[in-house]
């Protein structure tokens, strides 16, 4: 009585063996790599600044950059920040640039339901 418990139906696996080698290669390769980014992102990371600027302190030193150019300005009447805006001046911001486009849009006032069935 034959007994086969196991059989190789998949070729000679001895003849030719270049999956080890290929895959140490790839391995060794990827481990390259992975040493030479984590070299250049350290090199990145300290050319860095310690912080970067507040941008509401930029904002402000461009506001006070802008009254100031328009109290040089000859025949200019100064404009304090509750004075009401000529709709010719170009947003500040792009928050002041989204809110001035929420304005414009024809919807229902604040607090208002749009009715559904209309």
């Amino acid at each position: 009585m034959d007994f086969v418990v196991a059989v190789n139906n998949f070729g000679d696996t001895r003849s030719g063996g270049l999956a080890g080698p290929m895959g140490l290669f790839i391995i060794v390769l990827m481990a390259i790599s992975t040493v030479l980014l984590i070299r250049n992102m350290n090199k990145r990371l300290r050319r860095l600044p310690d912080s970067f600027p507040d941008p509401a302190a930029t904002e402000r030193a461009a506001e006070i950059a802008r009254l100031d150019a328009d109290l040089q300005r000859p025949g200019a009447t100064p404009r304090g920040p509750g004075a009401a805006a000529d709709p010719s001046d170009a947003p500040t911001s792009a928050m002041d640039a989204e809110v001035n486009g929420v304005d414009r849009i024809d919807g229902p006032a604040a607090g208002e339901r749009r009715d559904e069935n209309a």
